[in-house]
């Protein structure tokens, strides 16, 4: 499909253009819920996947995030490329990823950020560095050398995104904003311009 039919590949090509001049982290987004007095929620995360079917992140679901996503399952997301003045912002509800997807991505992950997520207990307080520490240290010398598995509380997200805006930045604050909208995630796209 082309750019006019679909969102997914003009925001491949956005990735990729931001993937070359970005400093760091050309996936970081900003993601937001709501908790239950309707109150959002905003938070960075790493945009680990993206297709026709939507965007994936991963969390700890016993983290606030995941508490919310639970309760609500629609959320936000925008990625903000500074360096091309563009941004990508969508919404939609929200599904869960399957655990052979949620299985290879945390495989792929370093070792110690497995072990970490067994570690933390993601979103609850914390007395101090030290304990954040012995837990990892804890959990180091419980797996050994050994494989570290995905913790069943770990998994993905897909927000399926029924709303997506190109943003681009233009001279005096005409910027250019192109949008796609669907009734739902199996809907077919229409495209449009908004005022800037």
């Amino acid at each position: 499909m082309t750019p006019e039919a679909e969102p997914f590949a003009l925001f491949g090509e956005w990735l990729a253009a931001a993937g070359t001049t970005e400093v760091n982290d050309p996936n970081a987004m900003a993601v937001a819920t709501v908790d239950a007095d309707g109150l959002p929620n905003v938070r960075m995360v790493l945009l680990k996947d993206f297709d026709i079917d939507g965007f994936v992140f991963y969390t700890n679901t016993r983290s606030a995030k995941g508490g919310e996503l639970a309760d609500n399952m629609r959320a936000a997301g925008v990625l903000h490329w500074k360096s091309v003045r563009r941004q990508v912002r969508f919404r939609g509800p929200v599904e869960g990823v399957t655990d052979a997807e949620a299985d290879a991505y945390f495989a792929s992950r370093a070792r110690d950020s497995r072990i970490g997520a067994w570690a933390s207990q993601q979103s609850r307080p914390l007395a101090d560095r030290a304990e954040l520490e012995a837990a990892v240290a804890r959990e180091t010398a419980r797996f050994g050398s050994g494989e570290v598995p995905r913790p069943v509380h770990w998994t993905g997200f897909r927000i399926r995104p029924v709303y997506l805006e190109f943003w681009t930045d233009m001279p005096f604050r005409l910027h250019d904003r192109l949008v796609y909208r669907r009734d739902k995630p199996e809907g077919d796209w229409s495209r449009g311009l908004l005022h800037p």
